[in-house]
């Protein structure tokens, strides 16, 4: 078709102007842009967002609408299988160009196919970009032509390929003249409303492409200098919290990877600490291309050898270990802070995630389906990557001995009890030498903080060393 035809951006994760290589697709040579975003919860195998991400979801939506307002490019809702949306709405603009960027996960990439395949049979023009990670999928490879089966080989193979630069916001960038009729953000229901739990969320977070950018430069004015120590405190602020920005694609990784090298190169922040960081965005960048790869993580054990792991089926502990109630102080201010602001510092994910697999031998699906339904940064390729990591199921997974000791951990990043007196406040008045083991403390320590356990507080649900000996025992069997 002609390129004055009007172009469609069918938007996903990617919910940002700049760096993004499907926007920028749309908008050349001048053409007519129509932006759609698709809910899609009924193409086979598509995984619904949780409710945490939900919130989030409606949060960005709203923000870029307004962006996109700003260019007169409408964004049109629609809700249903991607396939019969973006049909519909090419059709009704005549678009002769639809531009979208692709997903890593097999479901999803599937539904891309068969979107690409339709809007060809329909002599429509494609093009596909990759916008959500630093390489596309398949890029990073050995020497024998495989994806890297550790990060530290992924990490070392990636480092040699080129990143692009970032893109602009569209110079030219001219909506669709017609308006098309679509769906309501209300009418999808993605806030919570009776009962209205995402207060926290709303005191911690504000979704959109500029609060992204704002939350990046305060990282690396007062988080990054210091990161690579820091990272592992959960009482200090050296972390980006950027994931859930770079989970809706408010952000892209290339944006931040260029503007943590830019900080370096000018003195900002010690290179240990640059460096640092952006092995973090590998990491993320490692758990996209393997689930491009193996497909569906989340739902199947990478090593084949824990298929016949003897997880326990306990629901009892089970719901002490979501509510934050499992008398470790460290896992519970993790898990309580995660219920209240739909986020959890790193250090802790991994201890509250060893807790329930190796000291309850609960299977780490069951971490992953209530993380995935409680963080705003839940990711398809992360959490999974992660859960499994931890549990010893993974692709480049922790060793089977690692177990967190929770005590050991708290006290170690969590020196002063800072983070547990905020988020476990029953125990607030303890002394430090107790405070992240509160069953040692004698009758006059615990009467002075007002704490009484097995009441106030919980008593340790499961004795560490014995759980220790227990998840060693059944994790040797599965390594035989």
């Amino acid at each position: 078709m002609p390129s004055h035809t009007p172009a469609l951006v069918w938007l996903r994760d990617d919910l940002r102007l700049a760096d993004n290589p499907a926007l920028t697709r749309a908008a050349e040579d001048g053409r007519p842009v129509c932006a759609l975003y698709v809910l899609d919860e009924d193409s086979p195998g598509i995984r619904p967002p949780g409710g945490a991400a939900r919130w989030w979801l409606a949060g960005s939506l709203r923000a870029l609408q307004v962006d996109l307002s700003r260019h007169g490019v409408q964004l049109v809702l629609r809700r249903g299988p991607a396939a019969r949306a973006v049909g519909e709405v090419a059709a009704q603009i005549g678009a002769g160009l639809v531009a979208f960027n692709d997903r890593a996960g097999a479901a999803e990439a599937k539904v891309d196919r068969k979107v690409a395949e339709l809007l060809r049979s329909e002599e429509r023009e494609v093009a596909r970009d990759c916008a959500h990670l630093l390489h596309p999928p398949g890029t990073v490879m050995t020497a024998a032509g495989r994806m890297p089966r550790t990060f530290s080989a992924f990490h070392r193979a990636a480092l040699k390929q080129p990143v692009a630069a970032p893109l602009p916001t569209p110079a030219r960038l001219t909506g669709f003249a017609g308006t098309l009729s679509g769906e309501t953000l209300e009418s999808w229901g993605l806030e919570p409303r009776r009962p209205d739990w995402a207060g926290g969320l709303r005191e911690a977070w504000t979704p959109s492409e500029a609060a992204a950018r704002e939350r990046l430069a305060a990282f690396i004015e007062d988080g990054l200098p210091g990161y690579a120590v820091g990272r592992d405190r959960p009482d200090l602020l050296h972390v980006s919290r950027l994931s859930p920005h770079l989970r809706f694609g408010e952000i892209s990784p290339r944006q931040v990877r260029a503007a943590v090298r830019h900080a370096a190169a000018g003195g900002a922040a010690p290179q240990r600490d640059a460096d640092k960081f952006e092995a973090e965005l590998y990491w993320r960048e490692f758990s996209y291309h393997l689930l491009a790869e193996d497909g569906d993580i989340a739902r199947r054990n990478i090593q084949e050898a824990f298929d016949q792991f003897p997880w326990r089926e306990a629901p009892g502990e089970l719901k002490a270990w979501q509510r934050g109630r499992t008398g470790y102080p460290l896992v519970d201010a993790g898990l309580r802070q995660l219920w209240q602001t739909g986020w959890m510092h790193n250090r802790v994910r991994m201890v509250v995630a060893s807790f329930l697999a190796k000291h309850l031998l609960m299977d780490w699906r069951l971490g992953e389906a209530w993380f995935w339904d409680t963080l705003v940064d839940a990711d398809p390729a992360n959490n999974p990557a992660s859960w499994q990591w931890v549990a010893g199921s993974g692709l480049d997974a922790a060793p089977y001995f690692r177990i967190f000791n929770p005590v050991m951990q708290g006290e170690k990043f969590d020196p002063d009890g800072a983070y547990v007196r905020r988020y476990v406040p029953e125990l607030a008045k303890l002394p430090n030498a107790v405070i992240h083991k509160p069953w040692t403390a004698d009758a006059g320590t615990l009467a002075a903080a007002g704490v009484r356990l097995g009441i106030t507080y919980p008593k340790p649900i499961i004795d560490h060393a014995a759980a220790r000996e227990r998840a060693l025992r059944a994790l040797k069997s599965t390594k035989k």
